[in-house]
C-alpha cells in the first residue's frame, strides 16, 4: 500500500513547501491550458432589453433609434445585439441630440466630489470581491467612469477581470507601486490599466501588496517629516487621477491592516458585506470594535474620517431560510437604514459564473435556467441600484 504523501515529510514546513510548489505548478499548467498568454478576455454582446436598461431608456425607444440607423446592423436572423461600444455611442448620441434635459452619461459635474467606495469585511467568504466586481461593472455599464482597485493580495478581483496575477501583474504594477515609501514609487496613471469595458479601468493586485504592511512600521519608526503618513497615501495617489473618474471601487483585503486603514481614510463611502449567520455577525462586531479604535488613533494623527455614507450589505441571503430572515430583521432593528434595503441573494448562477472567472453580467442568460438567472440579476440590479442612488444623493441629483 503506497504511503500517503502527508507521511513522507518529517515537519510541517517541508509539507507546506512541497504542497505549495505542487499546487503552483498544477495551477499554472491549468491556467496556461484554459487561458494562454495571448488570450484576452472579451465581453459578450447584449440583447436590446439589456442595452436599453444600461442606457436608461425604454426598449421601444431603442428599437426606434435602430430603425433610424442608430445601432448595430441586424444579424442574419434579424436580431440586433449591442456591444458595449455601441451602448456608449448611443448614450453620447442621446446626450448630444438636444432632446430633453436629461443626461444619459452620468459623469460628475463641476463641484461633484469623486466617490470612493471601500468594500470590506474582516471575515473571508462574505461576498466582498463578488460585490465589488458586480458594483464596478454595473456602474460602468450605466455610463459612469469607474476605477476598480484590487487591494487584496489574493487578487481575486483581478482574476475576475481577466488577469492572471502570477503571469500578468509584475512587481510595482499594483497600488503598492504608487504608495510605497522609496524612490521606486510610480505615478498612479502609469499603473492604471484599461479593461474590455471602455468605462472601467483597473489597478490589479498581487502578493506584493503585503510589502506595504511590512514597510509601514519601518517608515513610522524612521519618519522625519518628509513622507506623508500611511493613512493618507491612497488618497494622495487617487488625487493624481481623480479628474478621469466618477467612482472608485476598492476591494479591500479581509484584514484590518495598514492597507485597509489607508483605504478607509481615502474613502468617501464604506460598504461592509455580511453573511446572515451568527458567527459572521459576531466576527463583524469584533471588526467594527477594532476599526473604531484604530480610526480614533489615526484621527488623532490628522486623518480624515468623514464619510458621505456607510452601509451594511447582507450577502448570500436565502429568503426561504427562516433563521437567516430573523437575523436580518434583528440587524435592521439595531442598525436601521444603514442596512441596505435589498440583500444579495445566494445564487448558483453567480457562483457558476465565478468558476469561469466571469461576473453574472458577463455571461449569457441561456447558460442558466431562466428563473435562476433572472432572480440573481434582479437581486444584483436592486442592490447596485440602491448604491447608485446613494451616489446620486451625494451629488444632489434626482
Amino acid at each position: 500500500m503506497p504511503t500517503p504523501k502527508s507521511d513522507t515529510y518529517r515537519d510541517l514546513r517541508s509539507l507546506i513547501n512541497a504542497d505549495a510548489a505542487e499546487l503552483s505548478l498544477r495551477l499554472r499548467a491549468r491556467q496556461m491550458a484554459d487561458f494562454p498568454p495571448e488570450a484576452q478576455k472579451t465581453l459578450r454582446r447584449f440583447a436590446p432589453a439589456e442595452a436599453a436598461r444600461f442606457i436608461g431608456i425604454a426598449e421601444g425607444y431603442l428599437r426606434q433609434l435602430a430603425s433610424e440607423g442608430r445601432g448595430p446592423e441586424p444579424l442574419a436572423n434579424g436580431r440586433r445585439l449591442y456591444s458595449i461600444e455601441d451602448i456608449e455611442h448611443l448614450r453620447h448620441f442621446l446626450d448630444g441630440s438636444g432632446k430633453g434635459a436629461r443626461r444619459y452619461a452620468p459623469h460628475r459635474r463641476e463641484g461633484d466630489p469623486l466617490q470612493v467606495i471601500s468594500v470590506m469585511n474582516f471575515k473571508g467568504g462574505s461576498g466582498k470581491t463578488t460585490t465589488a466586481a458586480h458594483l464596478a461593472e454595473y456602474l460602468a455599464f450605466r455610463g459612469y467612469r469607474v476605477l476598480a482597485i484590487d487591494l487584496d493580495p489574493q487578487a481575486s478581483l483581478s482574476a475576475l477581470f481577466g488577469l492572471q496575477p502570477e503571469l500578468d501583474v509584475a512587481d510595482n504594477d499594483t497600488l503598492y507601486g504608487a504608495i510605497r515609501y522609496d524612490d521606486q514609487r510610480r505615478e498612479m496613471a502609469e499603473i492604471v490599466r484599461a479593461t474590455y469595458i471602455p468605462t472601467l479601468h483597473l489597478i490589479p493586485g498581487q502578493l506584493e501588496l503585503m510589502e506595504f504592511e511590512h514597510e509601514t512600521p519601518k517608515a513610522l519608526m524612521t519618519r522625519e517629516g518628509r513622507e506623508s503618513m500611511f493613512f493618507s497615501r491612497i488618497g494622495e495617489a487617487l488625487a493624481q487621477v481623480s479628474d478621469a473618474y466618477d467612482v472608485v471601487v476598492i476591494d479591500c483585503p479581509p484584514q484590518l491592516g495598514f492597507l485597509t486603514l489607508s483605504a478607509l481614510c481615502a474613502a468617501t463611502a464604506v460598504l461592509i458585506t455580511v453573511h446572515p449567520q451568527m458567527l459572521d455577525i459576531m466576527s463583524m462586531s469584533q471588526f467594527l470594535n477594532m476599526m473604531a479604535g484604530l480610526l480614533d488613533v489615526v484621527a488623532a494623527a490628522g486623518a480624515a474620517t468623514e464619510y458621505d455614507w456607510m452601509r451594511y450589505l447582507v450577502t448570500r441571503y436565502e429568503p426561504s431560510d427562516a433563521p437567516q430572515t430573523k437575523l436580518v430583521g434583528w440587524m435592521r432593528s439595531i442598525l436601521g437604514e444603514r442596512v441596505l434595503t435589498h440583500p444579495m441573494v445566494k445564487s448558483t448562477a453567480i457562483a457558476d459564473a465565478g468558476l469561469t472567472k466571469h461576473t453574472l453580467y458577463e455571461v449569457d442568460r441561456q447558460q442558466f435556467t431562466r428563473a435562476t438567472y433572472d432572480r440573481a440579476i434582479e437581486s444584483l440590479d436592486l442592490v447596485n441600484g440602491e448604491i447608485e442612488a446613494l451616489i446620486k444623493q451625494v451629488w444632489k441629483r434626482s
